[in-house]
This record gives C-alpha cells, sequence and structure tokens, in this order.
C-alpha cells in the first residue's frame, strides 16, 4: 500500500465501542425492525416514505437503475431521500446505498469509466488498482453512494463466459492481488469528515468454473434497470433470451473441493484480509447446489473458517432460484447462511414470508439477530451513524481532469502489443496521412462496454469522455489528414501508408454475452479485408471483453493491439500508439489459437500452444 493510501485509511470505532452499539440497538429492536434491515430494495420499487415504515436496510439501483435526468445532483437527491427517510425512524438506523460501481461509478453520466477488470489484470499494477478505488470512492460519495458491489474476483476459465471481462484474470494469485488492491482503494478516507466506501467481493464463489450447458439455465431472466413491475407481483420484469446465451452464467461449476480451495477461494481471502466487510453469493451452483442455498460454503466456511465477521448479500432476486415455494426460498437461503436479501420488487411479500417463517420456528430468532448484528457491524465500521451523508463539496471533482488522468493511465497500462511486424508501432505524429475505420474507434458507449449508464451497455454518446479517434486527432500533428470512415467505405481509390482498423464486440453484460463461438464476425472479417488493401501498414484495435479468434486473419494484419474495454479515456490510447508512453500490459489470459482450445481445460490438453500465452506482450 502506498504511504498517501496508509495515511487515509479510516481510523473507525474501537471493537469494543462497536459491540456496545449493536448490542444496545439490538435489545431495542423490534422483529419487524430487524427484518427491514434484512431487506434490500430496487430503487424504483419503494419510495422513502415506504424506507421508513418498513425500517429498509437497504437501497440500491440496479444496472440502468438512474435518476431522470442522469446528472451527479440527481444522484445525490435521489439517494438522499431515502437516506433521510431511514434517518426519521425510530432509531435512526442509516441505510446502505448500493450500486454495481464495477469499473468507475458506472451508472453516473459524467462520471469516469475505467477499464473493465480483464484491463486491469493486463496491467498487473495494483498500486493502480488502488488509485481507481479511491477515484471511485469519491465520486460515488458525491452521491452519498456507500456501497460498491465490486470487486469481482472471480477466476475465469471459459472465455465463452459473458463475465470474463469481470474477472481480472485466469490466474488466481493476480485475481487476488488486484481485488484486495481495490478493496484498500474503496476503503480509504476519501473527504475530511472520514467517508469512505464498502467493497463487495462477488459471486462467492467458483462461479468463474461454471461449465457449458447445451440448453440455456433458464427461458428468461430478470431484467434489471429502471422499470420494476408493480410491487404486488412476484413475475419480474423478463427479457427474451437470443444468440444462445446464457448457457454459462448462473451454471454449475462441477470441481472437487480441492480445485475449489486452490483456485477459486483464494482471493475471497485477500480481499477480506483488505477489508471487504461484505461478499455476495453467486447465482451459480457447486455440484447442483445452488450458492444461495449452500449452507456449507455460506456458514461453515466463509463465516466459521475463515472467520469472516462482515454480512453476505445475495444477487438480484437470486433466492427464488431455490425453491417453486417461495416460502423455502426464504427460509433456505436465511438458514444457510444470508443477511441481507436483494429482493429487489416486491419488498412487503419478502417481510411478511421471513416473518411467518420465524413465527413458525422454520428460521430461529438467533439466526435473525445474527444476521442483524452483521450487518449493524458493517454499518458502524463504515461510520454511516455518524456520517450517513456523503461530502456534498466531493461533486465539484466529479468526473474532473485528475480522475480522468488516473483512467487514462490504466487505459495506457491495460494495452497489450500482440504482433508489430515491419515496426509498425509506434507510429509517428508527422505521419501525412491515416484511414481510419470501424464503428468503434468513435463510439464511447462501445469502448466502455456493459455496466455503463445501462445494465447491457449500449452503443452511442452515452456519456462524456475521449474517442479513439478524438484522441488520435488530438495527437497527431496539424499537417496530418485523418480520414475516418465507419464501415471502411473511403472515397474513390483513397489509399495510406497506415490504417488503423477498430474491431469490437457489441456491449453486453452476465449471461447475455455467453457466446459459443469468439470467431470475429463475417462482417469483421469483411471489414478487414477491405481496409488492408487501402493501407500499407495495417495496426488493428481489439475492443472486447475476451479473446477473441483472430488465427487466420493474423497474416493481415502488421500490428495487433488488443485495448480490452477501455472506458472513457481512450486518448490513452493514442498516448501508446504515438509512443509518448511504452506498451507494457501483459495477457491476463492465454489466447486460443481457436475454439477447440476453449475452455481451459481443454486449452491444457491441446497438443498445440496457444496463439499467444498468458503474460505475452510486446514492448516498443
Amino acid at each position: 500500500m502506498t504511504a498517501t493510501a496508509e495515511s487515509n485509511r479510516q481510523r473507525g470505532p474501537s471493537d469494543a465501542e462497536v459491540a456496545r452499539k449493536i448490542n444496545q440497538l439490538l435489545s431495542q429492536m423490534t422483529l419487524e425492525e430487524k427484518l427491514g434491515q434484512m431487506t434490500m430494495v430496487e430503487n424504483n420499487s419503494i419510495k422513502p416514505a415506504q424506507v421508513a415504515k418498513f425500517f429498509i436496510g437497504s437501497v440500491l439501483s440496479g444496472g440502468g437503475g438512474n435518476p431522470t435526468p442522469n446528472t451527479p445532483e440527481n444522484w445525490r437527491a435521489m439517494v438522499c431521500a431515502f437516506q433521510k427517510a431511514a434517518l426519521e425512524t425510530r432509531l435512526a438506523i442509516p441505510l446502505i446505498y448500493g450500486v454495481d460501481a464495477v469499473h468507475g461509478h458506472n451508472n453516473a453520466k459524467g462520471a469516469v469509466i475505467f477499464p473493465h477488470n480483464i484491463g486491469l489484470g493486463a496491467s498487473r499494477d495494483a498500486d493502480l488498482v488502488e488509485r481507481i478505488g479511491q477515484v471511485t470512492a469519491r465520486e460515488l460519495l458525491a452521491t452519498s453512494v456507500h456501497w460498491t458491489f465490486a470487486p469481482s474476483v472471480s477466476v475465469p476459465q471459459d472465455l465463452r463466459w459473458g463475465r470474463t471481462y469481470e474477472g481480472y484474470s485466469a490466474d488466481s494469485q493476480l485475481v487476488g492481488n488486484l481485488g484486495a488492491a481495490l478493496v484498500r482503494g474503496l476503503g480509504c478516507r476519501c473527504s475530511d469528515d472520514g467517508s469512505r466506501v464498502l467493497a463487495c467481493a462477488k459471486h462467492y464463489v467458483a462461479d468463474g468454473a461454471a461449465g457449458w450447458r447445451e440448453r440455456p439455465v433458464a427461458e428468461q431472466a430478470p431484467q434489471q434497470g429502471s422499470t420494476a413491475p408493480p410491487q404486488d407481483s412476484a413475475v419480474p420484469q423478463a427479457v427474451e433470451l437470443a444468440l444462445g446465451q446464457w448457457r454459462i452464467d448462473q451454471g454449475d461449476a462441477c470441481i472437487d473441493e480441492a480445485s475449489l480451495r486452490q483456485t477459486h477461494l483464494p482471493p475471497y481471502q485477500d480481499a477480506i484480509a483488505a477489508g471487504a466487510l461484505t461478499v455476495m453469493a453467486s447465482y451459480s451452483s457447486w455440484n447442483e447446489e445452488k450458492l444461495h442455498g449452500h449452507r456449507y460454503l455460506l456458514s461453515d466456511l466463509l463465516k466459521g473458517e475463515l472467520g469472516f465477521e462482515g454480512l453476505i448479500v445475495t444477487d438480484w432476486m437470486a433466492i427464488n432460484q431455490l425453491d417453486p415455494d417461495y416460502q423455502q426460498c426464504v427460509v433456505q437461503a436465511v438458514n444457510a447462511g444470508i443477511d441481507m436479501v436483494m429482493v429487489p420488487y416486491d419488498f412487503r411479500r419478502f417481510i411478511f414470508t421471513l416473518k411467518e417463517a420465524v413465527q413458525q420456528g422454520d428460521v430461529a430468532q438467533e439466526r435473525v439477530d445474527d444476521a442483524v448484528r452483521r450487518i449493524l457491524r458493517v454499518k458502524l465500521a463504515l461510520g454511516l451513524f455518524d456520517q450517513p451523508i456523503g461530502d456534498k463539496s466531493l461533486l465539484e471533482s466529479l468526473g474532473c481532469a485528475a480522475h480522468r488522468q488516473v483512467a487514462r493511465e490504466a487505459v495506457r497500462k491495460s494495452l497489450v502489443l500482440l504482433k508489430n511486424d515491419k515496426q509498425s508501432l509506434p507510429l509517428s505524429r508527422d505521419v501525412p496521412r491515416v484511414l481510419v475505420a470501424g464503428r468503434a474507434a468513435d463510439d464511447i458507449g462501445l469502448q466502455c462496454g456493459g455496466w455503463s449508464i445501462t445494465w447491457q451497455g449500449e452503443a452511442g454518446a452515452t456519456t462524456t469522455g475521449t474517442t479513439i479517434l478524438e484522441g488520435i486527432r488530438a495527437t497527431v500533428s496539424d499537417s496530418a489528414d485523418i480520414d475516418y470512415s465507419a464501415d471502411g467505405q473511403f472515397a474513390g481509390d483513397t489509399r495510406a501508408a497506415v490504417g488503423i482498423l477498430v474491431l469490437h464486440e457489441e456491449p453486453y453484460a452476465e449471461g447475455f454475452g455467453d457466446r459459443a463461438d469468439l470467431s470475429l464476425t463475417s462482417d469483421d472479417i469483411n471489414l478487414l479485408q477491405h481496409v488492408r488493401q487501402r493501407c500499407d501498414q495495417l495496426i488493428v484495435i481489439l475492443i472486447t471483453g475476451r479473446p477473441r479468434i483472430i488465427t487466420e486473419q493474423l497474416p493481415l494484419i502488421d500490428a495487433l493491439v488488443v485495448a480490452w474495454l477501455p472506458g472513457t479515456e481512450a486518448d490513452g490510447l493514442a498516448d501508446v500508439l504515438f509512443g509518448d508512453s511504452p506498451f507494457t500490459g501483459k495477457l491476463p489470459f492465454s489466447w486460443p489459437r481457436s475454439m477447440e482450445q476453449i475452455p481451459l481445460v481443454a486449452l491444457r490438453a491441446s497438443d498445440e500452444a496457444p496463439l499467444w500465452e498468458y503474460g505475452y506482450g510486446l514492448t516498443n
């Protein structure tokens, strides 16, 4: 940890002080107040007055659960309205507002969006990741958000998984190092009042080991975002599945316990040691048993053997998958060790069901008290009772130049140079003419990917930042001619010494990104072939959440750069393309030669080496 980070660590109350306060509150709380603390509700499904009426412990914004219009000021007003309602309750227990700030405060327009974790894994820079955590915390607290459901410390074993980009690496040690760094950064003091942000290690455990299914996990998946069904409805807003998705996500990790402990558990131990006080359970299963109902993994291992004293929170409506009978879902999850339930819609139904289960003896009062004790401990450790509202002065720094410089550095360090024939890179600023092609060359939304303003992400000028094309134009000399065509259809017989082609994956999140084939699309290949004919040297930049199969197209490319999902500050790409900074990134995953080398177990069994090994990356 840096000296600055250490000096900024929050000095919380002593253990004895926390214990006294918890005991005092528990002795005064009614059953209804306790059950309310165990309830997390989606922001569009509850009003501030209902937060007070039902003693709600947490409110969240799902992906896309943004205020209208989406501004930092409106974010702050929305969150503060819920918090002020919680403080009006009899015991004035503050709620904790949560968001998926997985690469910056990525739901709020104007906030800095950093590279997704796979890019940070390529940087291998724990100090950088810690500073990213600090910036993210400041921007969250500007809007009075105190909890982010990050870091993801999964260890992806199958690149077809739509969450691959949420993982730092296939190497457990690297995942643990960087996950712990983010936890430290989020937990640093961000203002004079001592406010900081709560981290959440997810998704516990071995979600990255889930295998490919021949049929989707479910016919429909719950829709996150700003539209919720009526509160008296038990049916979630749903979205149709297409393109063979949801084949890995929420699946089953068929591995032995030794593998689970050796590969997938250590990053959680690292995150907890770094100060993570919350853990989110996974939708997935371990050997056909759902994690949200897995008493051995949640209570015996995590809370017992590892001594985790924080709270375990569910994923979005995840307990509903445990049993056709909703009461059994609630009973099984809470008895297994779940402390806070992300309902997220019909909170009345959840509270009523859990109350009935306690009264009937299906859930022991002691289990409820343990859950509430953990929730109160986390809130006290975070300092919410003293500072429930984030520092308003931080709004001035949200999206500021200093924060964007950290993101620009992260982009530079995440780039991996895979091929550089003829010393094509770095480019000269004085290059007479450059042809630039590809939609993603001038599209903020595409370079940010999923979990960016909306849950799935989307193309277009979704937020503030710099595109790849803008970065190139700002870097070259005034005499250089930059000729851009999104579809590569340049006028007449246009040619240039240098062509830059940006290929991309369409944005996705979670199981919507599960793909059977990671090859370049026919449109990508046609565009590549077309631009190749127009230039002497072709540089290809891949905007992607995972390695793509590019073996057959490689001979057409002189220089190949994988930029992952760089976020809003793509001028960091220009810094490296034109030689102001060197390429330093190294692959966080081996790059397969063909689909036959996916998943990782297939690569290890292959007679051929991958196209590029884990850790590969050229310098210039």
